[in-house]
């Protein structure tokens, strides 16, 4: 008996058994389209009557070079004669026909990625016996010539534009802009020019056999889940390439029969902003491509309550009991036939970040899902995306004053983009690869083969489609600003340019869109980051911090940074570098005077001088965190990157020699060599403290062995300035953190001194100062001795970073720059380690450091700083290993946060699973 590869919309529970009962595998066998249809029927929901071919058929397909696995034929054949026995029709028969549509519908939902054809069964003898039955001709016509535009292009492989020229020339014959305007005569014109351009496109006539015409679109739909716009998607939305996708052959209900007939799409709640009411577009007279696809103007799902109101009650019904069902919101499809309403597919919407936030929050206030789901249902990067750029308020303003607000259209998907105009994906996906600017792409609509231009654009912009346009569902998914059914827009392909409103853009010129609220406008705006006040995301991430194990610190060396950090929800600060201090261009001089010093005395001179600057700044700090852990840094870098470059000195000398030999006057001789001096001195400096390798030279705890005298400067800087910020009544929680250590003997002196200052300290103040001590874990001896550094250390901070570079053996710069990419596409390495921790080096290093340590010190305080400690995959990781806190940047705090959450959510689950 041959493999079961289909399943009628009514044998959800076969399916269901077939593959044990998950709900998830029977997604994965009959896809997310399929399964829902499935039961949406058992559910007694006005849903067409149809059957799924199985994802396993569409694996087995490929796999064998593209031919149908053995039964697969016969077994479409025996549910297609099922559907004619449920309605009453018969498919291929010109006087009672039965039409399908035939449709992709994989695990995970990829809108517009794969290919769909509809109004299959249809032929000449087909069409006269419809005309007979339905007694409409133009409605008959136009579903005949849908279906050979539909299935020349998406199944024959004909390019679309020889059809779009045919339509507009015969829109503009008979003086129409909508192809609904255009009269039966003028579509049995198009349907004959329609065939001969399949025979000469696709160089055979279109199959009049309608058995032939199901098997062939099956046969699409199959190959389209390799087709480049489906294999851009999944690799940016996560999805793997092995699962195949289910095809759906469904019974044809038709939106296009007249007055009291439309199509649309709606979701239960709002995709852009979450707010929980009917949104969507529909259009009367039509079918479902039309609406997606952008190519007409939409009506909104407001507009059907008042042309339909019974039947937009009906949807909303429907809408409402679909939500509680699959316990989120919905993106439903529908056709309403001669006043019938039909449901065509549920599947869960896309959506924007921030209504994704809301979403989440507002189905636990409804009883729909509880906190721990909520946590669940929203993503890292989805939080990050509350931190894009909006546009600054006053410059928006001023470009509105300057007339340079363009047009309006839908905002579909908030945030503000600028860019340069691209108008094809192909030249916008070159553009932001090879110029490295931000690219806007512009289009007329998108389409599923423009997803590989609008994944690396900064923001999309379109002159038609609605809110469930391709482009609005794409850009949603993706985080993409986007401006949709700009209609004043007029593109003009050949001339490389669009006109709006009597004003010419040519590609190539800097616009800017505002996702928010729909505006467009000529030139660059400034943009900001804006502060985080949404209510439900501050409610959610109350959540996360209920929930999650890990605190979450912040990387600030500035007050603002940390004000920032701790509005943002930050435990502390895990990583203040003090060597940016030193790069402020009032103090620069001092450190350079220090450096430059040739004795002790003259570097103490210099030292002195820096003592103030310093304690201010750590004073600064205490005040921002209030009682949070201050984790410094002392200095870590080279000396020289204090001093000017090498290349710069050598040309300023030379040029200074050159102006010196034509030189005029005494006074100008004389001071050209003071300047040659001062600049030969900078360069003998520079070559002097030049190293071939710098990040393994002098640096870190090494500098401060070689120049006890500068940590002692920042140590008593530290402890000055929590003397300062006690007496206003500041409670001060240094943390001071000495870098690079490669052993105890460089550990121990650096502790020596900091309790020498401390006693320095009770004899000012007659009282001891708070503090903790420890250390970087940099390099892999330092992980591989944790034992003996945790006799002294009471916390260690993984500096994954260069960690990273010494544990792989690469340069990060050299690497990123030479072959990361490479090995990254070649599958050598799975992802960036500078991005993502490496888990089986790396991480084994902090593992195996963090169990040592603790065996010595069971209260030794661990945690991550830099890059890693902001990245998701990183933080679930060392959470597992039981760190007590990750550190990022401030703008990432509340990222960590949900993913801290998140990771412990995983670790419970996993534990009630053992």
């Amino acid at each position: 008996m041959s493999q079961r590869w289909v399943y009628g919309f009514h044998e959800l529970d076969e399916a269901t058994e077939a593959v044990g009962g998950e709900w998830d595998d029977v997604r994965g066998l009959l896809g997310g389209k399929g399964a829902n249809l499935g039961d949406m029927t058992r559910l007694g929901v006005a849903v067409p009557p149809g059957f799924t071919i199985t994802s396993e058929a569409c694996n087995a397909y490929l796999e064998a070079g593209e031919k149908f696995p053995d039964g697969l034929n016969d077994q479409v054949s025996s549910e297609l004669r099922q559907i004619e026995e449920m309605t009453g029709k018969t498919f291929g028969d010109p006087t009672n026909p039965l039409l399908v549509s035939c449709r992709s519908g994989a695990k995970f939902s990829m809108p517009g990625m794969m290919d769909t054809v509809l109004n299959i069964g249809m032929n000449d003898e087909v069409v006269k016996g419809m005309i007979e039955v339905f007694d409409d001709t133009h409605f008959v016509l136009d579903s005949y010539r849908r279906l050979i535009q539909m299935f020349a292009t998406v199944v024959m492989g004909v390019r679309e534009e020889p059809f779009e020229d045919a339509l507009a020339d015969a829109r503009q014959k008979r003086g129409v802009v909508s192809d609904s305007d255009l009269t039966s005569e003028d579509l049995e014109l198009i349907v004959q020019r329609f065939k001969g351009l399949v025979e000469r496109f696709a160089g055979r006539e279109f199959p009049s056999d309608p058995t032939e015409q199901l098997t062939m679109a099956v046969e699409a739909v199959f190959r389209s889940w390799n087709g480049k716009r489906a294999f851009a998607y999944r690799n940016a939305a996560g999805i793997a390439h092995d699962l195949g996708t289910a095809v759906n052959v469904q019974t044809m209900v038709f939106g296009n029969m007249g007055a009291d007939s439309a199509t649309g799409v709606c979701v239960s709640r709002s995709a852009t902003t979450g707010e929980p009411r009917l949104e969507g577009d529909f259009l009367m007279n039509a079918q479902g491509e039309d609406v997606v696809a952008g190519t007409r103007q939409t009506s909104t799902i407001d507009d059907l309550a008042r042309e339909m109101p019974a039947l937009h009650a009906e949807l909303k019904n429907y809408a409402d009991a679909l939500e509680r069902r699959y316990r989120d919101m919905q993106d439903i499809e529908f056709t309403i036939e001669h006043g019938k309403l039909w449901l065509l597919q549920t599947r869960d919407g896309k959506r924007t970040a921030q209504a994704a936030v809301r979403i989440a929050v507002d189905l636990v206030s409804d009883g729909i899902i509880n906190k721990t789901e909520a946590l669940t249902r929203v993503t890292p990067e989805q939080i990050e995306f509350f931190l894009h750029p909006q546009f600054d308020a006053a410059a928006k303003n001023e470009a509105k004053s300057d007339g340079r607000l363009l047009t309006t259209g839908l905002n579909v998907s908030p945030g503000a983009a600028v860019g340069i105009v691209a108008l094809d994906a192909d030249l916008a996906e070159k553009w932001a690869e090879e110029r490295q600017e931000p690219v806007i792409l512009v289009r007329p609509e998108t389409k599923p083969d423009d997803v590989h231009g609008m994944l690396p654009a900064a923001g999309v912009l379109t002159s038609s489609g609605g809110r469930t346009s391709h482009a609005a569902l794409v850009a949603r998914q993706f985080g993409k600003p986007a401006v949709v059914g700009a209609a004043e827009i007029m593109i003009d392909m050949s001339a490389k340019e669009f006109v709006v409103n009597g004003e010419t853009v040519h590609q190539g010129e800097w616009i800017s869109i505002d996702g928010t609220t729909g505006e467009v406008f000529s030139g660059q705006i400034a943009t900001k980051v804006p502060d985080i006040e949404d209510p439900w995301l501050m409610g959610l991430l109350a959540w996360a911090d209920e929930a999650r194990e890990l605190d979450v610190w912040a990387n600030a060396d500035y007050p603002d940074d940390a004000k920032r950090a701790v509005t943002l929800g930050a435990n502390g600060i895990g990583l203040c570098r003090t060597e940016h201090m030193f790069f402020d261009p009032a103090r620069l001089p001092v450190v350079q005077d220090m450096i430059m010093a040739t004795d002790r005395v003259s570097r103490r001179d210099a030292l002195d001088k820096l003592l103030p600057l310093q304690r201010g700044d750590f004073a600064d700090l205490f005040r921002a965190m209030d009682g949070k852990p201050v984790v410094i840094r002392l200095l870590d870098p080279p000396l020289h990157e204090f001093l000017p470059d090498h290349g710069e000195l050598t040309t300023k000398v030379t040029d200074l020699k050159i102006r010196l030999t034509s030189a005029k006057d005494l006074e100008m001789v004389d001071d050209l060599l003071r300047e040659i001096e001062e600049a030969e001195r900078l360069l003998q400096r520079v070559e002097a403290l030049h190293e071939a390798n710098p990040m393994l030279g002098l640096r870190g705890v090494r500098l401060a062995i070689v120049f006890p005298e500068l940590p002692a400067m920042q140590i008593r800087a530290i402890f000055q300035a929590v003397a300062e910020v006690q007496a206003e009544g500041v409670e001060a929680k240094p943390e001071i953190m000495i870098p690079l250590t490669g052993n105890i003997a460089e550990l121990q002196p650096m502790k020596d001194l900091a309790d020498e200052l401390a006693a320095e300290y009770v004899e000012h103040h007659g009282v001891p100062v708070e503090y903790k001590f420890g250390t970087m874990i940099e390099t892999p001896r330092a992980a591989l001795t944790a034992t003996e550094l945790a006799e002294i250390a009471e916390f260690f901070s993984f500096g994954t970073n260069d960690l990273t570079q010494m544990t792989l053996g690469i340069s990060r710069d050299d690497a990123e720059k030479n072959f990361l990419l490479e090995y990254l596409q070649r599958g050598v390495l799975e992802t960036n380690p500078f991005d993502t921790l490496d888990a089986g080096g790396v991480g084994k290093l902090v593992d195996m450091a963090v169990s040592d340590a603790k065996a010595v010190r069971p209260d030794i305080k661990v945690g991550i700083c830099g890059e890693h400690g902001g990245d998701p995959a990183s933080i679930a990781l060392v959470s597992r290993m039981g760190l007590n806190y990750v550190s990022c940047s401030p703008l990432r705090v509340p990222v960590a946060r949900l993913a801290a959450a998140q990771a412990a959510l995983a670790s419970q689950e996993e534990a009630a699973a053992e």
